[in-house]
């Protein structure tokens, strides 16, 4: 089937399911460094690079994302802990003469997006790295790293290893103006067949009367608490965020997991998930559901709504793969893939608040028309961020002197920030409504939304119709508590 019948029949599809826009949601996308796409590339070329996802995802309706910092003890920023990664110039140590995680954080701002830095907490080394720098910690502290199938891993069960890991992140929320602190799926290895992890002394000299398992899981869990403590100290707004694997536990007898036959975050991975929810370690939690709709083994409509009923102690968003999505058909309907049955999905599970996709540059590449179902259905108007009243729920003072202005072709809205005295009641971004002659005010409607800036003015086109427009301007603080609103009438000849 050529593509254009495709995308005709999905979006016959999206409006028999209806599908209303919510105003608040997380629509995130990863940009991975890891899989190579920015070593060897010029300062210039990586920022050409960057520039035109970021411009993409933003059509797109992504208002987040997260950016890989940190892949193997590396750094895609200056540290004074860890070295320069290779993922940057090709070689372990070696300064690409700019700092591309500042770079991003300016750029993701000044188009209304959050940036959640990504690192990976424990690996040290990746398989295909051959030579690490003088200051990489295996170096100067091989006794902290254990080797696991090509794998470097910093071991879970030192705790110097967890203050370490907290230094570091430390020093990226307390030098970066970044909304988040994310990290992945990579805890203890992904088990291989055969391979034992080899912490069998550390047990022993522990002298805990805990099974093997119980006390890996005690490791990380201390390490998440420390993290999510470290953080929420340094800056209280930086929200800290995880994305385990799609499966916490498969059901059996005594466990109660998902109608699931997989990989398991608490079994193999030792990584409690739903404890760090229900403790509320950590501020929000995005399952990498990367199968599709009838996997025989981990069937992503059992997925979702097994996280959806479980996981609902802090916001949840769900980790979508773009290409599965678009690859499979709708198992209700074949002649067309899974976008709709899967955001029909999201619909239905009332404790998810969002998406995150996998990965960014597929959407970028507009992926078997995944980037046009967002843009021109799913995410085409703006979004703000969901809710986090257990960090704050106090709304900043409304804008000061909003003012509108028209010329022949563009309608300019001007106004002034209210007062704050910190974080807390400080204006961080605005919404611009736009309301049309006779429109009665909404601003649950998100079809009203023009964008999210966070400059004190911005340029809309001019309405075509004549007769009097109402704009509205909101303001957000960091934690997105949108203010009262300000409004000016303006008349259109």
């Amino acid at each position: 089937m050529t593509v254009l019948p495709m995308v005709i029949m999905l979006f016959c599809a999206l409006s028999a399911h209806g599908v209303k826009v919510p105003k608040r949601q997380f629509r995130g996308a990863w940009i991975q460094c890891v899989n190579g796409q920015f070593q060897g590339l010029s300062k210039e070329e990586m920022q050409r690079t960057l520039t035109y996802q970021l411009d993409e995802l933003q059509k797109d309706g992504v208002n987040a994302i997260i950016f890989q910092v940190r892949a193997e003890c590396d750094a895609l920023y200056q540290s004074s802990y860890e070295p320069w990664s290779k993922f940057l110039t090709g070689v372990q140590g070696q300064n690409p003469g700019w700092d591309p995680l500042r770079w991003m954080v300016d750029e993701c701002h000044k188009r209304g997006m959050e940036l959640h830095a990504w690192i990976n907490p424990y690996r040290a080394k990746t398989k295909g790295t051959t030579a690490l720098a003088y200051n990489h910690i295996a170096v100067r502290h091989p006794e902290r790293v254990f080797q696991y199938d090509g794998l470097y891993i910093l071991n879970p069960a030192s705790a110097a290893n967890r203050e370490y890991i907290c230094r570091v992140a430390d020093d990226i929320v307390r030098r970066y103006d970044v909304d988040g602190l994310h990290i992945d799926d990579y805890f203890y290895p992904y088990p291989v067949a055969g391979v034992q992890i080899p912490d069998a002394a550390d047990y022993r000299a522990s002298g805990t009367s805990m099974s093997i398992g119980d006390w890996r899981r005690d490791n990380v869990n201390k390490f998440i608490r420390q993290l999510a403590d470290s953080i929420h100290h340094t800056k209280p707004w930086v929200k800290f965020g995880v994305s385990p694997f799609g499966i916490y536990r498969n059901a059996r007898p005594g466990v109660d997991g998902s109608n699931t036959r997989g990989l398991q975050n608490y079994d193999d991975l030792y990584a409690d998930v739903i404890k760090w929810v229900d403790e509320g370690w950590i501020d929000y939690c995005v399952p990498q559901v990367y199968w599709q709709i009838g996997h025989k083994s981990a069937d992503y409509a059992t997925l979702i709504r097994w996280w959806n009923a479980n996981a609902a102690n802090r916001p949840l968003f769900i980790g979508e793969d773009v290409e599965r999505t678009v690859k499979y058909a709708d198992v209700d309907n074949p002649n067309t893939n899974q976008v709709a049955a899967k955001h029909k999905l999201h619909e239905e599970c009332r404790n998810v608040g969002g998406t995150v996709l996998w990965y960014a540059k597929a959407a970028v590449d507009n992926y078997n028309s995944y980037g046009i179902f967002l843009r021109d259905y799913y995410w085409k108007y703006p979004a703000l961020q969901p809710l986090m009243p257990f960090i704050d729920n106090k709304a900043p003072g409304k804008p000061k002197k909003l003012k509108a202005y028209k010329n022949d072709t563009n309608v300019l809205l001007t106004w002034r920030a209210p007062k704050g005295k910190g974080w807390q009641d400080e204006a961080h971004r605005y919404v611009v409504y736009q309301f049309a002659p006779g429109e009665d005010i909404d601003t649950d409607d998100a079809s009203h939304i023009i964008t999210i800036t966070p400059h004190l003015s911005t340029e809309i086109r001019r309405p075509q119709t004549k007769g009097k427009y109402t704009y509205v301007v909101t303001a957000l603080d960091r934690m997105s508590n949108e203010s009262d609103i300000a409004k000016k009438n303006l008349k259109i000849k």
